[in-house]
């Protein structure tokens, strides 16, 4: 069995313009919020962005900037992660 690497700027791309959730690599932080943009080095922008610690509400950020080397994994919200509050 060997490993085939896939890559995830497609994957990405589609998630432009809908709501998303990224997950930093330091403690249990997380960003909610639309994607604007990603960048080739997946830097991250988000509009509409929400801070959620421990998944508790913490603040509205509005527009963010993530930067690639903070991020855990990425994956698209669900209605139930979009009305999540605290």
């Amino acid at each position: 069995m060997s490993f085939m690497p896939v890559n995830p700027r497609p994957m990405l791309q589609d998630l432009v313009n809908k709501d998303i959730v990224v997950r930093l690599k330091w403690g249990e932080t997380e960003y909610k919020g639309r994607l604007v943009s990603i960048d080739g080095y997946f830097n991250i922008q988000l509009t509409n962005a929400q801070e959620y610690i421990d998944q508790k509400f913490t603040s509205d950020l509005g527009q963010i900037l993530i930067r690639c080397n903070n991020v855990l994994w990425i994956k698209r919200a669900d209605k139930a992660d979009v009305q999540m509050e605290g």
